[in-house]
């Protein structure tokens, strides 16, 4: 099942090319919950086969990055905290994260713009508070871009080094799982044995006794 979701999702990849890159990313960085992991990762594979440029990926999600954030900015800065509690409910953002985020914002200034970006849960909602706090517009576009850029690199590079080393993954996987499957065999045997063993006790135990009764 996950080898086949894996293929659909790389299918999925060669089939939208750089614009899905940008599109998802951008979904990635605003309110809604879709991960940054199933995003960046294709796309390093792919580039590793020669069906993506490594670049071009990863400008595509520094640019979705940016937009998405720069949604979620400008809600904040017009419509203020009060309209992401509301809609909050529809889109899986509980109170509790985006407290947790105005924390960190509040915490390391306009910086946690950059910072944030590496970081679970803060990452698609630290721009809320930076529009709340009117953050200078410019400086927000820069933060959060260069912390795409680390965010969007290291998530490429894992997929680029996974297709690039597939042939050497997929044998030591195959070579650990025939160590483990010795091993297991090892320790089924005397289990085994000592199934049977009981089981034969048991047998003998009540073929006895029925010819007792």
């Amino acid at each position: 099942m996950l080898e086949a979701f894996i293929q659909w999702l790389l299918n999925l990849f060669r089939g939208m090319g750089y614009p899905g890159i940008v599109v998802l990313m951008a979904v990635e960085s605003s309110i809604l919950p879709l991960p940054s992991e199933l995003v960046m990762p294709p796309a390093g594979y792919l580039a590793a086969k020669g069906e993506m440029s490594f670049v071009v990926a990863v400008a595509c999600g520094v640019l979705g990055s940016i937009l998405g954030s720069l949604a979620n900015y400008g809600l904040a800065h017009w419509l203020g905290r009060a309209f992401f509690l509301r809609l909050g409910k529809y889109v899986l953002i509980t109170e509790r994260a985006l407290d947790r985020s105005e924390r960190y914002f509040a915490a390391h200034g306009e910086i946690s713009t950059f910072l944030g970006r590496m970081l679970p849960v803060v990452r698609h909602l630290i721009s809320i508070p930076a529009g709340i706090a009117r953050m200078h517009l410019g400086r927000f576009v820069v933060f959060t871009g260069l912390g795409a850029l680390v965010w969007c690199t290291i998530l490429t590079w894992i997929g680029w080094f996974i297709g690039s080393r597939e042939d050497v993954i997929l044998e030591v996987l195959n070579q650990e799982a025939k160590r483990y499957a010795g091993r297991a065999v090892l320790v089924a045997l005397p289990v085994l044995a000592g199934i049977a063993a009981v089981y034969v006790w048991w047998y003998r135990r009540r073929a006895a006794q029925d010819r007792q009764g």
